[in-house]
Parts: structure tokens; sequence; C-alpha cells
């Protein structure tokens, strides 16, 4: 058996560990080859193939590194392939099964997020076995609890908001932090429940200034003369929109959110603010202990779920279970905050936490002592 593993979309920690965990699991149990598909789905579209044999030797000291040996892109979609100069995206998914069958796959495990995850749902019309990993640091992936890469972000996240309060009570300002998180506020909260933030403003809250305003007001009046600002960047107020920035060749990308929430929180209460944005420092360097855990145990499904030629199946986290389910369960768009069930948004706005609206939590009168007797 021949098993192909490829890696889409943004680079995050953990998928070095996966490509490890399927490659000694394939060989070592079942004695298959793997054979990895070099920047994602692309090394089978374009001619010559960019393809590699991949033995224990290849996958010494993988676990801890950060990115992917087989490189990645966002830019390869093989039903609409943008190519320079040409005047509209061409469908070379045919050229994708050939060059499939060329290398002799019996399977193809597919390592990726929503947009890549939903390429290989397609693919699966197309004569292709495929089998799928979910990773994203946004966490927003449907299906499953969990995705590779989150818990690194939010190690990462964590840290920066417990930095930037040493700078922050040093100097009374309010220090705004700038996470990743277009869709969905999971690495936002996690780390300003982790790190103390006093203020965190997600996609799913578009906020109001007047409850942000009133508790940085009720702090300055316990002496408390700063304050800790968690940003996501698809975080906008209400009735507005997300912000975005313009980057090299003019394109539009989604950016700014913590840059304007500084300003306007330096206007409306006269104290210095500061934004700092994490940017791919979420994305970049060796993975937590979680992110490897969790990594081999999706790798050795995957590869449990290919030789037994169980395809159209993606493998999640459901609780402690490592289980898998149909490709309809992850591709029906992300997965944001339960705003109404979450235990930690509910934990957030009980602690005094704000998240940009008035607490859907409220303060509970306690009964009066009765003064009779038993």
């Amino acid at each position: 058996m021949r098993i192909g593993i490829c890696t889409g979309g943004g680079d995050c920690p953990g998928l070095n560990a996966a490509i490890r965990a399927v490659v000694k699991h394939a060989r070592g149990t079942y004695g298959a080859s793997v054979v990895g598909i070099e920047d994602s789905f692309n090394g089978l579209m374009f001619r010559p193939l960019r393809s590699r044999e991949l033995d224990l030797g290849d996958v010494t000291d993988l676990l801890t590194r950060g990115g992917t040996i087989l490189g990645t892109t966002n830019k390869g979609d093989p039903f609409a392939f943008v190519e320079a100069g040409k005047p509209s995206p061409q469908d070379l998914s045919r050229a994708l099964v050939d060059g499939y069958r060329e290398l002799g796959l019996d399977g193809l495990i597919v390592v990726g997020g929503d947009g890549t995850q939903l390429i290989a749902s397609r693919l699966l019309n197309v004569g292709i076995g495929i089998v799928g990993i979910p990773k994203t640091i946004d966490n927003d992936l449907g299906g499953t609890d969990q995705t590779i890469g989150f818990d690194t972000a939010v190690q990462i996240a964590t840290e920066a908001v417990s930095r930037l309060q040493s700078t922050a009570e040093s100097h009374d300002r309010i220090m705004v932090l700038e996470v990743m998180g277009r869709d969905a506020g999971h690495i936002a909260l996690h780390a300003g429940l982790a790190g103390g933030a006093n203020v965190v403003l997600i996609p799913e809250i578009p906020y109001d200034w007047d409850p942000i305003l009133a508790k940085i007001a009720a702090r300055k009046a316990l002496g408390r003369h700063f304050s800790l600002v968690v940003v996501a960047e698809g975080a906008h107020e209400k009735g507005g929109r997300p912000n975005y920035a313009t980057v090299s060749g003019g394109a539009k990308r989604l950016g700014g959110s913590g840059a304007y929430v500084a300003e306007e929180l330096s206007a409306r209460t006269g104290v210095e603010a500061r934004v700092t944005v994490l940017g791919h420092v979420q994305r970049g360097g060796s993975p937590s202990a979680y992110d490897r855990i969790l990594a081999t145990a999706f790798g050795v499904h995957a590869v449990d779920l290919v030789v037994a030629r169980n395809f159209g199946r993606v493998v999640v986290l459901r609780g402690q279970a490592v289980v898998d389910v149909p490709y309809s369960e992850v591709t029906g768009g992300h997965r944001p905050l339960d705003l109404t069930a979450s235990p930690l948004v509910i934990a957030a706005e009980a602690i005094g936490m704000s998240l940009g609206r008035e607490p859907a939590t409220k303060k509970v009168e306690l009964p009066k002592p009765s003064r009779r007797g038993p």
C-alpha cells in the first residue's frame, strides 16, 4: 500500500508531528510506503510531480519542529487555480487525479483547515481516496472540539498578555494585543482568560464602547490605572465592519482592528494606549506538548482509515476521544464560540471581564437573612 500525505493552507505548529506519526505508523505497523506531496495539492497538479518517499529517517526529530517539511500554500485550488498571466481560473483537477494515479497512491491524507478540507471533499467526487486531519490555529473548524495548532497559539498569546501587563502597569497605559481570529474568537478568549485580560473583543460579539469604557473607569476607581485589552483580528464595533489593511501589491487583508481600538480608547479615555500585533508569531515555532500529542493521535487514526479504505472521513476530537466523522460535518462552515452555552464566555463575564456588551451574566441578589430563630 502507498499512502500520500500533504499539508495545505497556513502553516501551524504540529504539522510535522502529524507527518511523523503517519510515517512511523504506516511503515512500522503496516509495512506501507508513504509519499509526501509537496506544496499541498500543487505537488500533484504540475509536472514534474513534486513528491518524495518518506521513510523513518526522514521523520527523525520532527516531533518538536515547527512548520511543515512538505511545504504548504493556500493558493492551490485545483478546481479554480489562479495562474499569473491567465485571464480566468483553470480547472486542473484532472491533472491532479492523473498525478495521484501516476504515483500509485491508494489514499491521500490531507492535513488542513476549512479551505483545504473543502477542496479535499470535492476530490472525493473525482476518484481520490481522501482522509482528513484538521488543523488551524483559529480552532474554528466544524466537527471537532480542537484542531492542531490551537493550543500552541493560545500559549503564545497568553504569554504576550502576561508580558504586556508589567508595561501597562508601570506606565499606567492601556495595552491592546491583536491576535488572530478572522471569524471566531477562540484564541482571544482563551488567551484573555489565561492571561488576565480586562477586555476581550471577538468577532461573534460586535462591541459597544460604553461597556468597555465602564470597565476601564471601574478599574481606575479601584486604583488600577492600566488595562489589558485582547482583540481578535475579525472583531468590529456594532454597526461596523472588520478592519482591513492594504499590503504590498494593493491587496486588502484583514488587520488593523487592534490599532483602531487603541486609537479610540486613547481618544475616549485620555489614557495612552499602545497596540501589539502578534501576527504570524502565533503560527511559528515548536508545538506545545498537547499539539504534539494531538497531532500524533490524529496521524495514527488517519493511517488506520486509509488502510481500511474508509475514505471520506475526517479525524476529529470529541471530548477525550479521537474519532472520525464524514466530511459533511467538517465543511459546513466555521465554528464560532457559542455565546449562550460556552463555559468560557459565561466564566469570562462572571469574573467581570468585558466582552464589549452588557454582560449576559447578571448579579444575583442573595436573600436577606431571617432574624427569626429556627
